[in-house]
């Protein structure tokens, strides 16, 4: 059972950006997040399961939420690195991944969080970032499921899976390249 509230001295940030599986892979090497769970959350479906998440009834999209210390990174720094890994500008899709439940949302567990993606949002807006309309949801984090056991540290455990391969790999690497100086010690 996951605790609803995060420990002390350490926040929980919600995020979705396509598949769960590209994003805990690389918030895993992330210093400062001392935990990432793929889970489903923004839906209205109680307990809902992967096949349900994927039918795209529920409403939830394919997140995750991750732990992490303040004192050693900051809320938009993380929002940086998710804008850095994920196409913002695609309605409910990444990549092939089509459908409501691989939407691009930030889910802010605090009005201290709303007001940093607020302003990352707006800074994106006027600077055209992206090229083309920044569609990322902004809600409140309401209730996180975590997804099922086969789906947690699934790259770690299944790197030479062909969807691991062609499309967590890479955004894995472009992380790593990006972001090195942010990487985790091992």
């Amino acid at each position: 059972m996951l605790p609803d509230a995060p420990p002390a001295g350490q926040e929980f940030a919600t995020l979705a950006g396509g598949c769960f599986w590209c994003l805990e892979a690389v918030f895993d090497e992330l210093e400062g997040v001392t935990d990432v769970v793929s889970g489903y959350a923004g839906g209205h479906t109680a307990d809902p399961d992967y096949r349900q998440v994927c039918s795209g009834e529920t409403g939830h999209a394919e997140v995750v939420r991750l732990t992490f210390d303040p004192a050693r990174i900051g809320y938009r720094e993380i929002l940086e690195v998710f804008f850095a890994l994920h196409d913002p500008t695609t309605l409910n899709r990444q990549g092939n991944d089509v459908g409501t439940q691989y939407r691009s949302s930030i889910f802010y567990h605090s009005p201290d969080q709303k007001a940093e993606a607020q302003s990352l949002l707006a800074a994106f807006a006027a600077d055209n970032a992206f090229g083309a309309p920044v569609v990322t949801e902004l809600a409140p984090a309401g209730k996180f499921y975590p997804a099922e056991d086969y789906h947690q540290d699934y790259f770690r455990s299944n790197p030479h899976q062909p969807y691991c391969q062609v499309v967590v790999a890479p955004k894995l690497a472009k992380f790593r390249k990006l972001f090195a100086v942010r990487r985790k010690l091992k």
